[in-house]
């Protein structure tokens, strides 16, 4: 049996690799070798201080940062609870704060709670 999936738009299991992708000769899809799991693991977020940030996680602000948009600046020690990761992008977070709600952050400016 081959490691070669059938394909995902016409179901045909007449695929074959070329390069990085597989292509259908029936419909013409053609769709990456690798798995979304493999790409999900290459983006890795980071604080400030090396450590790894996951979705859910809770981080502290360490200076103070005007906000596009709001006269409120966020003060070095605001709290940002359960923030969420931006997708293929390992330097923003999104998150809300007590006052402002919406924020995309850059990593660099936050450490892990």
């Amino acid at each position: 049996m081959s490691d070669i999936p059938a394909c995902p738009v016409c179901g045909m299991e007449n695929t074959y690799p070329d390069e990085s992708v597989f292509i259908c000769p029936d419909c013409g899809h053609e769709w990456p070798q690798h798995t979304g799991t493999e790409a999900m693991a290459a983006v890795v977020v980071r604080d400030v201080n090396g450590n790894v940030l996951q979705a859910g996680d809770t981080v502290v602000v360490i200076k103070d940062l005007k906000v596009k948009g709001s006269s409120i600046p966020l003060k070095q020690g605001t709290v940002i609870r359960q923030i969420r990761l931006v997708e293929d992008d390992a330097e923003h977070i999104e998150g809300h704060s007590d006052k402002i709600k919406g924020l995309v952050l850059k990593t660099c400016f936050l450490k892990k709670a």
